[in-house]
Formats: C-alpha cells, sequence, structure tokens
C-alpha cells in the first residue's frame, strides 16, 4: 500500500494500492504517494539474480513490491524492453577506468534514461484506464528527455491524451523536435515562455486545482501525470540501479555482498531517489554521490543543510536536465528520513518563504546516504573531450559525474556512473567540447560533425527527425496553458 509524503487531509484514503496512487499522483496537502514499506533483497536474491535476464530481475522486483498489477500485464509492460538496441541487455554497463563504469540508461527509443520507465509505465497506465473505461488527460512537464519519452509511450494509446509542457529554447534542438513533430492525435505538445521550473510548476498547480479537474470531470476526463512525481516512474528507476550491481556480479568485477558508490547527476531526484530505495532495500551502496551543475542547490542542501530559493535564478548551462531548482523528489527522501509532519513543515516553508534548513542531526542522517558536488560547463566539456579522446563517447550530463568519481570517492570501491542521454541529444554541446572552439553549430551540423570525426553512427530515429514537419509550434505565457489545454480537449472531442 501507499502512503503520503504530507499527512492525509481526511478527504483523501488514508491508504492506497499502486494502481490509485499511478492513476492519482497528486497527494493530500499537494505532496507525494510513496510505499508504505519498502521489500527487502539480500546477497540470496542478488546471487540469484546474477544468473537473470533483466527483464526476470524486474519482475521479480515488481513482485516484492506486492502492486495490484496482474501478472501478464507486468509481463506484456516489460517485454517492451525487447526494442531496445539490445534485447538481452537494455542497460549495458562499460567500464572506462579500473574502478568506474558507466551504466547505459539511453538505449531506449528517445535516446535517454526516461525510456527505462516511462516505456512499461506508459502500457501499464494505458491499462488501467482502458480496464475501469474511463478517460485519462495525462499531463508532463520536461527539461529535454522526459517529454519524449512520455509521448513515444502514450502516442496512439486508447482512453489516453498527454499534454506536455517544455520550456522554449531550454531544450536541444533534437528534444524540441522529438515532441514537436508528434503526429499522434491524442497528443499535445505546447512550449512556454519560462524554464523547466515555471512548467513543472504549472504541472503541479494544475494537478492540485479543484477548479481545473472539476472542468475536467465535466467532459468525464480524470486527471494525472507522467513526470517522476508520479511513483510509477520510481519503481522501474529502482530496477536499474540493482541491475548495475547484477551486471558487475556478472562480469566479475565485485564480489557478492561487498559495497560500491552509485554516481547520480542531479535533476528532479528521480534517479537518486531510486537510488535510496535500492539502498533502503538491501543494495550494498556505500554512498551515493550526487553531481550539480552550477544550479547547484541540491549539493547545497546535501554539504549544508539549507534548501533556500531565495536570490536564486535559474542558468542555462550546456546540461539543461540538471538546470532545475525545485527538485520534486527529495520531498520523498525527506518522508522517510523524518516523517510526514516535519516534511509537510520544510515544504510549506520553501513555498512561503522560499527556503528551509535541516537541522544538523537531519543533515547528518541525510549525509548518511548522500554526498554531493557541482562543476561548471568547462570542466564537463574537458571531461567530455578527455573520453573522447579514450574512445568513450558520454554526454554533458554523464560528464558532470567525473567531478564527483574524482573528489568524493573516499574508499577504493567500484564506482557506478548512472549516464541517462545518448550525446546525439547534445550534439553541438559535444562538438564544441571535441573541438575545442565555441562556435554555435546546428544539431544537425554537430551531430554530422561527431559522426565523421569519431566514426559514430546516428540512429536513424535522431536523423529522420530533421526531415518532419513541425506539427506542435505554439509557444504561451504561463496563465495561457490551461486555455491551451481545454482548446486541445474541444478539438479532440469534436
Amino acid at each position: 500500500m501507499f502512503i503520503e509524503t504530507r499527512g492525509n487531509d481526511g478527504v483523501k484514503p488514508n491508504k492506497v494500492p499502486f494502481s490509485f496512487a499511478i492513476l492519482n499522483p497528486s497527494a493530500s496537502f499537494g505532496g507525494l504517494y510513496v510505499p508504505e514499506n519498502l521489500p527487502k533483497i539480500d546477497t540470496a536474491f542478488l546471487e540469484s539474480a546474477s544468473k537473470k535476464s533483466y527483464k526476470e530481475i524486474t519482475l521479480d522486483i515488481l513482485k516484492l513490491f506486492n502492486i495490484d498489477i496482474e501478472e501478464e500485464v507486468m509481463k506484456k509492460a516489460v517485454a517492451l524492453y525487447d526494442a531496445f538496441d539490445d534485447a538481452k541487455e537494455p542497460t549495458p554497463l562499460s567500464q572506462i577506468e579500473d574502478d568506474l563504469f558507466v551504466n547505459e540508461l539511453y538505449h531506449g527509443p528517445t535516446r535517454a534514461f526516461k525510456d527505462m520507465a516511462l516505456q512499461p509505465f506508459g502500457y501499464i497506465l494505458s491499462h488501467l484506464a482502458q480496464k475501469l473505461d474511463e478517460q485519462y488527460l495525462i499531463l508532463a512537464a520536461t527539461s529535454g528527455d522526459t517529454g519524449p519519452a512520455t509521448l513515444d509511450t502514450f502516442a496512439n494509446k486508447s482512453n489516453i491524451k498527454v499534454v506536455c509542457l517544455y520550456p522554449d529554447g531550454g531544450t536541444s534542438d533534437v528534444q524540441r523536435l522529438q515532441m514537436t513533430t508528434q503526429k499522434s492525435p491524442n497528443l499535445k505538445i505546447i512550449g512556454i515562455h519560462g524554464n523547466f521550473d515555471d512548467a513543472q510548476n504549472a504541472l503541479k498547480t494544475l494537478l492540485a486545482s479543484p477548479s481545473f479537474k472539476d472542468a475536467l470531470s465535466e467532459k468525464h476526463i480524470k486527471l494525472s501525470a507522467a513526470n517522476s512525481v508520479n511513483f510509477g516512474r520510481i519503481i522501474f528507476q529502482i530496477i536499474y540501479h540493482i541491475y548495475a550491481y547484477v551486471a558487475m556480479l556478472k562480469q566479475g568485477k565485485v564480489e557478492l555482498g561487498k559495497p560500491f558508490y552509485t554516481i547520480i547527476p542531479s535533476g528532479n531526484f528521480g534517479n537518486a531517489l531510486g537510488a535510496y530505495y535500492a539502498k533502503k532495500m538491501g543494495l550494498p551502496v556505500e554512498k551515493i554521490l550526487i553531481a550539480s551543475n552550477i544550479n547547484n542547490i541540491l549539493t547545497d542542501l546535501i554539504t549544508t543543510g539549507v534548501y533556500d530559493l531565495r536570490n536564486r535564478s535559474l542558468l542555462q548551462t550546456t546540461s539543461p536536465a540538471m538546470d532545475i531548482l525545485i527538485s520534486s523528489n527529495v520531498e520523498r527522501v525527506l518522508f522517510d528520513k523524518f516523517g510526514s509532519t516535519r516534511t509537510k513543515e520544510l515544504m510549506e516553508a520553501l513555498k512561503e518563504q522560499k527556503i528551509y534548513t535541516l537541522t544538523s542531526s537531519e543533515l547528518a542522517s541525510l549525509q548518511e546516504d548522500f554526498e554531493a558536488v557541482y562543476c561548471d560547463d568547462a570542466f564537463g566539456k574537458e571531461q567530455i573531450r578527455h573520453y573522447a579522446q579514450k574512445g568513450y563517447v558520454m554526454d554533458p550530463h554523464t560528464a558532470t559525474c567525473l567531478k564527483a568519481y574524482q573528489t568524493l570517492k573516499a574508499k577504493p570501491l567500484p564506482c557506478v556512473l548512472c549516464s541517462t542521454a545518448e550525446w546525439t541529444k547534445f550534439a553541438p554541446t559535444m562538438f564544441n567540447a571535441i573541438k575545442q572552439d565555441s562556435i554555435k553549430y546546428s544539431d544537425k551540423e554537430a551531430l554530422e560533425g561527431i559522426s565523421k570525426a569519431l566514426h559514430l553512427s546516428i540512429p536513424t530515429c535522431i536523423s529522420d527527425l530533421f526531415n518532419e514537419t513541425v506539427i506542435h509550434d505554439k509557444v504561451v505565457d504561463k496563465d495561457k496553458i490551461e486555455a491551451e489545454i481545454f482548446d486541445f480537449l474541444n478539438k479532440a472531442a469534436q
């Protein structure tokens, strides 16, 4: 069963099953749903897992959560990994240093880690909507990768309509084209004047708005979300952390039961939360090392205990998926450590005063599991160039993690770095790094330049984008989002 991070308002049920939590992700007082209890895994589980495939392990873990989804549906959802680059190994583990392994999470249809969760999640959500014979509007806000992955998984799905919000100018051209060229009639993509935080705040406001829900209800439409505020995303993000360890076992790179570091680029903290839950379940994680760019609010929180939005504005960087100041999933960690009353207090302080401060004991508790550091764009580009010369190509978000690897690793243990996107999603930055120039290349020029320079093939799903017609070209102010959504729903109903 699932409970709420900010306690219960006396209106919503005290506990809900998984299916309810993913269909209705907005909990009491604007909080989030979390599992009441986490299942446990031990060395016997990990040893058994080392003889199994990714899909088999996924099904084993889903069963441990005892979720109310039929086994047949889970099997069909997980079977979507068969369409990834390698059906047997959807998340290959590449070794780039003696003690450093890259967990490549981007080998799905949209070339980003979001596919790992959104492909099965989309299938399950659509199945539930059809089973209940209900119409759902799915909202998504994106800094670049959630949008394409959400749209891909829900395209042409029955009983589902999707509206995706993205910050105009805040994504790469490839990411923008992956969204704006979508032809499926059940999808609507809206650019907004503002940044990702604005898009995410708009989403959260709509999810919590009684008048918005009432207006949808009149059309017999219910509301859900595809961001990682939805636990349907998180449950799949736990699994690839466990599998990374299993892959090291399979390769003989770690002894059963011995600890390792995991290194994760910051963002909305969903990846980090997945690692945290995996650690709590029994995965032998020494520490979760968080890497930020110069939007280093999470580094500040983890090193000082202060989450301070005052006098901060979002800075655009070459790792745009990390250009976030309000990371939703931190709330789930706060709840797990400090309970609902304190979590509600902290989140309300953040909303009202733009700051909260952990006590010294609370900070110590956070630092038991997390350490953090940040770097600038120049450092990231230097790492991209260095590893490209060695024959390994990484995207700008992955590159930030090298800072954590170089400065935070205190013990001689293997490290697993979560690589969240393929190089093709951020080609201009990559090309600048490799050529050591600052020329403004188009995505197409950069893709072709890198392909030629490093003898890499461009996936057809990326190269074909440049021949597609842009269908969704609307960019609006934040206060116009709701009107745009209803315009889309009215046209879809005709």
